[in-house]
């Protein structure tokens, strides 16, 4: 079995909602034989990262920048996990009032210094998630899943 990490900062009721879309596009039943693991940015470890084949990451973005603790979780992550990880997809869904540029930019840096594909294009939502924002953020779990199995 194969297995998917979430890692999530979800300190908003918008953050939620798009947490929650994604897990449950992730974990459709149509998708077989793929683990949907969450952890918190916070809470995230090296071994966590290690034990997955891909990733999604969500996140808010303050000041246009991803938020503290996904940045967090890469300082604690990045160097035990740099040649380990190489080739494995992942997606993002990017939460952001004003400008998400600059916290793109971050996750395409920090990824391709991992080697990480992006597996699917980000989900950019500003101000409350539409019908329309959590349909993509359910196919982005769903594609990123599917594509692990």
């Amino acid at each position: 079995m194969t297995r998917l990490l979430i890692v999530h900062h979800t300190p908003s009721p918008h953050c939620q909602a798009m947490f929650e879309a994604v897990v449950s596009g992730a974990t459709d039943p149509e998708i077989e034989g793929v683990e949907v693991v969450r952890k918190a940015a916070l809470e995230v470890s090296p071994s966590d990262m290690l034990a997955a084949d891909g990733y999604l990451l969500g996140s808010p973005a303050n000041l246009g920048y991803i938020s503290g603790a996904l940045k967090h979780a890469f300082d604690v992550c990045y160097y035990p996990i740099l040649d380990s990880t190489r080739g494995r997809p992942f997606g993002m869904y990017l939460h952001g009032n004003e400008g998400t540029e600059g916290a793109e930019n971050a996750v395409d840096r920090i990824a391709a210094g991992l080697g990480w594909g992006k597996a699917a294009e980000y989900v950019v939502v500003s101000g409350p998630p539409s019908k329309p924002d959590l349909e993509a953020c359910w196919e982005l779990g769903a594609s990123v899943a599917a594509q692990l199995m």
